[in-house]
């Protein structure tokens, strides 16, 4: 049970967090940007709050 005592002080604790954290940003920083199709199609959707909304529905077509 040492071992826990030793995570369980916040000296310990806080540079763990911090590691995870940053192993965590890092992996999903690779994910969005490690495929370039995927990378490219996320970029696209910075744009979305600017755009028209397009109506879906078919009577707004026909007319």
């Amino acid at each position: 049970m040492g071992w826990l005592n030793w995570f369980m002080s916040f000296e310990h604790a806080k540079p763990l967090a911090l590691l995870i954290l940053f192993a965590t940003f890092v992996l999903i920083l690779i994910y969005v940007f490690g495929n370039k199709r995927r990378g490219s199609r996320l970029e696209s959707y910075k744009d979305m709050p600017f755009r028209d909304e397009e109506s879906d529905t078919k009577e707004d077509r026909i007319k």
